[in-house]
């Protein structure tokens, strides 16, 4: 049977038979007085890395035309945004580029749409805000932040040493409670992720026409990140 603690561990305990001879052999011996809980740790650090999407959106009658349209915007914002990248601290790319056809009621195809995007990145939060506000014809769909790589490194590896001294501890303390002397490991998971990214949607059309009228720089603002370190397992009470 199995005793379930409602915020605590799960301690599997045994009794009686609850296979024939032949089941149990295959099945292998059943687990005693094993333990399954997990232990957390979490760090926080100001969010160093940003990431902007523009987009520019076409539609007519014409794909070529529409393509021909979306493929003039991207260009002149390439030309625009080349100069200011640096390893980084800017880094440019091209996003999704796509025509799509509209239909009538009758099934017609009466329209094409098309989208093109242009992706700045990196942890000069003000050099790629400037450039945002800079280019024309583009309008902001999303900004993203997050943690740079290395930074994430460490707070994981720091988040992770303290997860598994708590496990430990938790796991000593467990064993003491059920009256045992020491514990082995069994199996263990860790799991690592990071939490607080902010990502704002595409701005309102209104807001959109504006941002392509003005080339002040792109308000932005850097919260805190969170890096967290679950591990999880099970023990053999001794």
């Amino acid at each position: 049977m199995k005793i379930f603690f409602p915020s605590g561990p799960v301690l599997l305990l045994t009794t009686g038979l609850w296979a024939t001879p032949v089941a149990q052999a295959q099945l292998g011996p059943i687990p005693r007085d094993v333990v399954q809980f997990t232990a957390t740790a979490t760090l926080e650090a100001r969010q160093d890395q940003l990431s902007v999407t523009l987009r520019a959106m076409r539609e007519g009658s014409d794909p070529t035309l529409v393509q021909q349209q979306l493929k003039a915007v991207l260009d002149a914002a390439l030309a625009e945004a080349r100069p200011a990248v640096q390893p980084g601290a800017l880094e440019v790319r091209s996003g999704h580029f796509g025509l799509y056809p509209r239909s009538s009621r009758d099934g017609r195809i009466s329209a094409w749409q098309g989208t093109a995007e242009l992706v700045l990145s990196g942890n000069d939060l003000e050099r790629i805000a400037a450039l945002a506000g800079r280019i024309q014809g583009m309008a902001v769909a999303q900004t993203v932040f997050g943690l740079r790589r290395e930074q994430r490194e460490r707070l994981e590896q720091q988040a992770q040493a303290q997860a598994i001294e708590r496990f430990r501890a938790r796991a000593g303390e467990i064993a003491r409670g059920f009256g045992f002397s020491s514990y082995s490991l069994r199996e263990i998971n860790i799991n690592s992720q990071e939490l607080g990214g902010q990502i704002r949607p595409r701005f309102m059309a209104t807001e959109a026409k504006a941002s392509m009228a003005s080339d002040a720089p792109l308000p932005v603002e850097a919260g805190q990140a969170q890096v967290q370190v679950t591990v999880s397992g099970t023990v053999q009470l001794k």
